[in-house]
Order: C-alpha cells, then structure tokens, then sequence
C-alpha cells in the first residue's frame, strides 16, 4: 500500500492512501473461501456452492470488507509510526473521488487528520484574577423582604419579627452572592488562563467530526452549540496541563469521595436527610458501576483539584461591586 502525507498546517494534514490488489487479494480470497464453506443456498450441499457461484454473489462484499480492513490497518499504522495525537478520528476527505468496486482495481481513499494542540502554560502570582465582594442591593433585599413577610403572614408566623426577616433577608442575599462571585472567579480563572495558553484549535475539521458522529444532531443546533463545546474543549486541555505539570492524578478515593457527595445532595434534593450509610453506599457503588458517570466524576475531581491549586497560586485582587453592575459583566 502506497501513502503520502501532505501537511496542511500544524494541526491538520491529509493522508492518501493507494491500496493496490496484491494488499487485498489474499484477505479477499479467504473471505470468499469462508463464505463458501458456510453458504446454505437451495439447490446445494454446505460448501458445495460453486466458486463462480458465491464470487457473484458475495464478490462486492468481500472486496469492500477486504479494502476496509487494508485501509483500516493502514491508518492505524500511520498513525503509530508518525507518533500522533490524533484528536477524534480520521475522517474521508470531501475531496474524495468516487470509488468504482471492481475487482482487481487499484483505490485510493484520502483522510483528513487533525492532531492535538500543544499546550504551554504556568500559573504564578502574575497572573491577577478579580475576586468580586458584592454588595447587597437594596432594591433586591426590599423585594425580597416584601415577600417573606407575605410569606410569614400566611403560614400565621407570629414568631418572626421585623427584626427576623431583615437578618433572614441579609444571609440569604449574602449567600446567594458568594456562590455568584465564586462562580465568576471560576470562570475568570479558566478564560484567563485559556487566554493565556493560545489554544488554537482545527475548527473545521472539529464541527465535520461532531456532526459525522452525531449524526441526530441537526447542523442548525451544532452551529448554535459549537461556540460553548470550544470553550469547554479548549478548558480541558488546558486543565489536562495542569494536572501533570502539578503532578497530580486522580484515585479511587477521590471518585468514591465525589460520588458520595452527588448521591448525598440528590437525596437532600427530595427532602431525604439522615439516609443511612449502608444506603448511601449502595448508590455510590452502582454510580461507580457506571462508565457514563466515572468519566462524569472524574471531570469533576480534575476541575476541584486544578481549580484548589490555581486559587493558591494566582493573584486574587478583590473588588467591590454592587450586584447590578456585577450582572451586566460579561
């Protein structure tokens, strides 16, 4: 089999491959063989078909699955040989010309192949994040302390005083802001450093991938989401980095630890406290059964763990802010 390469730029290249009969031939004459000594046709004995018989009608077959198996073996050996990071698969290129089965035909098949980018990137006290203190609005505790009072005044609440409900109005408001300015710092963190690393992506080739292998996905919707899957795509890498240029790995501990502390919150989401070990231990034992959800938890482990660090290494410069101005940030 014949192969040249054709580099298109640092992170695409073009592979064309020539697979000629003798490369095919041998694996197609055994398929054919195998397909004879399994044929039950009318009119024949098992194996007895005749050669010309099963050559007609199993002939196409055979020689596409034989080509396939050639081409599948060629590129599996590119790719070892070249020492790629391949990013998804290869791809038949759009400017693939058509193929005429026909036995004892040369073919040729052109591949697009897209690689992973290298990634560089450090963190240290240069890199200054804003951390953001909100101030509680006023406007918004007024709302809010309008409607716990009307509240209150139906469950007939006596107890709750004035008093009760600006302190209750207070805390809420204060906790609903540290978990926005926490979940802001979160993505300050990851755009900066993201920003930071360059990450160039071979876009077209991405989209033409996620489309061939979600193919229920309509291209109207993969337009609309693709912006968002670069974001989080070009943030994995980028965490991927950090997690070995910090050393860190990912134990069994630390999903056994996550999966505990998902399960614990779902059954608080249905009102279930206090649900006993012995339970909560089952749940986490089929979570960690589950392929779909190890990868989920694992994501989630290598985020904490990444996110913990970059907080200890980075400059946090605070910044007040009132929650009006803090949500027209974008």
């Amino acid at each position: 089999m014949k192969t040249k390469k054709k580099k298109i730029d640092d992170l695409n290249l073009e592979l064309t491959l020539t697979v000629e009969k003798d490369d095919y031939s041998e694996i197609e004459r055994k398929k054919l063989a195998e397909r004879r000594r399994t044929a039950d046709l009318k009119g024949f004995r098992k194996g007895m078909v005749p050669e010309g018989m099963i050559r007609r009608i199993y002939g196409e077959q055979a020689l596409v699955e034989s080509v396939n198996q050639v081409i599948s073996k060629g590129l599996e050996d590119f790719i070892e040989a070249e020492k790629l990071h391949v990013l998804g698969e290869p791809l038949g290129s759009e400017k693939q010309p058509e193929v005429e089965w026909k036995d004892g035909n040369d073919f040729t098949f052109i591949f697009d192949i897209a690689v992973y980018p290298e990634i560089k990137v450090s963190a240290g006290k240069e890199d200054e994040i804003p951390q953001y203190n909100i101030s509680v609005s006023v406007k918004e505790k007024k709302e809010m302390v309008e409607n716990l009072k009307k509240y209150y005044a139906e469950k007939k609440d006596a107890k709750k005083t004035d008093e009760d409900i600006d302190k209750e109005v207070t805390e809420r408001l204060k906790s609903q802001y540290k978990s926005e300015s926490d979940w802001r710092l979160g993505a300050d963190i990851r755009k900066h450093f993201v920003d930071k690393a360059d990450v160039k992506l071979p876009e077209a080739f991405l989209k033409r991938w996620l489309q061939a292998t979600n193919e229920k996905v309509k291209p109207e919707d993969l337009e609309k989401e693709f912006p968002g899957f670069l974001a989080d795509f070009r943030w994995q890498l980028v965490r991927s980095e950090f997690m070995k240029s910090f050393g860190f790995k990912i134990e069994k501990a630390d999903l056994e630890e996550a999966a505990k502390a998902y399960v614990t919150y779902q059954y608080a989401m249905y009102g279930m406290g206090n649900v006993p070990e012995d339970i909560i231990a089952g749940s986490v034992k089929q979570m960690l059964e589950d392929r779909g959800q190890i990868d989920r938890l694992a994501e989630q482990v290598e985020d904490r763990k990444v996110m913990e660090k970059l907080r200890e290494l980075v400059t946090l410069t605070p910044k007040k802010i009132t929650s009006e101005k803090f949500r027209e940030l974008r």
